[in-house]
């Protein structure tokens, strides 16, 4: 029997995002059934699925106590998340990063503050050019680049909303060098790219003019990113692997576990990659 696997989707991509689509028709190939549902439609019987695999799900953080609620509405009604939902809650707070830099992981150097303590934290670092971001965000809403202690950063300030933060120095090197993204399915690489802004910007989302080039990275950044992978608990499904080269050092600034853009149009293998990957856990019941 074949079998039906729901393709969670945001009602803003509710036909997936046309970057996604290959991954239905590797799903097909593939011998399973896959049929998208937007996760916020209350009329989807979840448990009528054998799986549900999280994709473009983009908007769950501005929807952050529902989204939280659905999990548990999937793990109530038994039915296979992928990824796991353990997981996709530990992942979806970016204080997670520190976890992993008590194991070892280097990280992007970063401080979690929020409400009084963000303007002291702020305040502390006088004169250095930083970059403020929501622990729980996404497409860099609410994200602001200044120097601190500057006019225009105090302004910034004052016009975020009262969230949890995460403070970071700017790295150039992003401007320069690019950030990486590198993407695993079922703790196997499978391809990476070079992440740029646009001249002036520091933003490397295309949605923002940055540019994506496929490359394949040195052996040193693909060991230290699939470390940070491993230490990041159990094998993923899917996993993308943000970073940036500084002095020779790959600094990881995110894992992305829950609904990461997979850069499928720059490897032509990849859904296929991924498709292979989901039938094995579903024939081998490791989900």
């Amino acid at each position: 029997m074949t079998q039906r696997i729901a393709i969670a989707t945001s009602a803003g991509y509710a036909e997936l995002h046309p970057d996604e689509r290959p991954l239905l028709d590797a799903l097909r190939a593939a011998g399973l059934d896959p049929v998208v549902e937007v996760w916020t439609d209350p009329s989807v019987t979840w448990s009528a699925y054998d799986a549900v695999l999280l994709r473009t799900v983009w908007d769950y953080f501005l929807r952050y106590a529902e989204f939280t609620e659905w999990l548990a509405l999937l793990d109530k009604s038994g039915v296979p998340v992928l990824n796991d939902t353990e997981q996709v809650r530990w992942n979806s707070d970016k204080q997670y990063l520190l976890e992993l830099r008590e194991k070892g992981v280097s990280i992007v150097p970063s401080q979690v503050a929020a409400g009084a303590c963000l303007r002291e934290v702020v305040a502390g670092l006088t004169g250095q050019e930083i970059v403020i971001k929501p622990t729980v965000s996404g497409n860099a809403l609410h994200t602001v680049r200044g120097l601190a202690g500057s006019p225009e950063l105090d302004q910034a300030l004052a016009e975020l909303p009262d969230l949890v933060y995460l403070v970071q120095p700017f790295l150039p090197e992003i401007q320069s060098a690019g950030e990486w993204s590198l993407l695993f399915f079922d703790g196997e690489f499978s391809h990476a790219v070079v992440k740029r802004p646009a001249a002036g910007d520091y933003r490397v989302q295309e949605s923002y003019g940055g540019q994506v080039i496929p490359t394949d990275p040195p052996a040193d950044i693909l060991a230290t990113a699939h470390a940070a992978l491993s230490a990041s608990g159990p094998t993923p499904l899917y996993a993308r692997v943000d970073g940036v080269v500084v002095n020779g050092r790959f600094l990881l600034m995110e894992i992305e576990l829950i609904e990461p853009y997979l850069f499928l149009p720059q490897s032509p293998t990849a859904a296929t990659h991924l498709a292979t990957a989901l039938t094995a856990r579903l024939t081998s019941k490791t989900i």
